[in-house]
């Protein structure tokens, strides 16, 4: 397995939780386990094939897990692993941080939002 180096932690998070999807589906698992389907409905914006590419890359990494129901049809659920659970805190504060950016945008007279503010925290 080649060497790898990082010259600052957070590049280590970043090669793991990093991208646009990553963040945003660990922070929908952080509150529950969710099925393929729910959590393309929670992300409309995701299409099908990276979604599924990026629960594996997750999985692989140990952040979630993957539960298959040997069922007709079959149905499978994602959550967070016990190492995954160690990210809330930092999922937690990336999303109050992003809720501030909003409130402070939209002081600033852009027309910003969040949608799905029930997922958010008090």
């Amino acid at each position: 397995m080649p060497e790898k180096t990082y010259h600052i932690g957070v590049e280590a998070t970043i090669d793991v939780i990093g991208g646009k999807w990553k963040p945003v589906i660990l922070c929908h698992l952080r509150h529950q386990t969710m099925r393929t389907g729910e959590l393309s409905r929670a992300i409309p914006q995701i299409s099908q094939k990276m979604l599924t590419q990026q629960l594996r890359e997750l999985e692989h990494d140990g952040i979630i897990t993957r539960q298959v129901f040997k069922q007709v049809p079959p149905k499978v659920e994602y959550a967070l692993s016990p190492y995954g659970e160690t990210l809330v805190q930092i999922l937690h504060e990336l999303c109050l941080w992003g809720e501030d950016n909003v409130e402070r945008r939209q002081a600033n007279g852009e027309d910003v939002q969040i949608l799905d503010r029930e997922n958010v925290p008090n």
